[in-house]
């Protein structure tokens, strides 16, 4: 068997082997035991999707299709807007700070004079 894809992860590996096996490619999807073995965090690498040695040429074809597909769909970032009006939750944390400096200061005067 060849690797004919490297996933990222095991829901990846198993979408690119459902779309395989709708154009009628067999496949097996490896590293189902390797995915945990850093706890959460996503393992890159021991994913993988095989295919026979003669469904290869045919598999990497869809493989491709599917990786054209997967990059044009993908939708560009919107800019951050610049000129946008600062949140209320900004406004209150400023109030915040400015009150609990204002109290310090306050504090430290007062505490100085006894």
């Amino acid at each position: 068997m060849l690797i004919v894809y490297r996933a990222k992860d095991l829901t990846e590996a198993h979408i690119v082997a459902g779309l395989l096996q709708a154009h009628g490619v067999d496949c097996h999807v490896g590293g189902h035991y390797l995915q945990g073995g850093m706890g959460e965090i996503g393992t890159s690498g021991f994913t993988n999707v095989h295919v026979e040695d003669e469904d290869y040429a045919r598999a990497r074809e869809v493989v491709e299709e599917y990786e054209q597909d997967l990059h044009q769909s993908a939708p560009e970032p919107d800019p951050a807007p610049t000129d946008a009006p600062p949140s209320r939750v900004n406004h209150l944390a400023r109030i915040f700070l400015i009150t609990c400096t204002v109290m310090i200061g306050l504090l430290w005067i007062f505490s100085g004079t006894r």
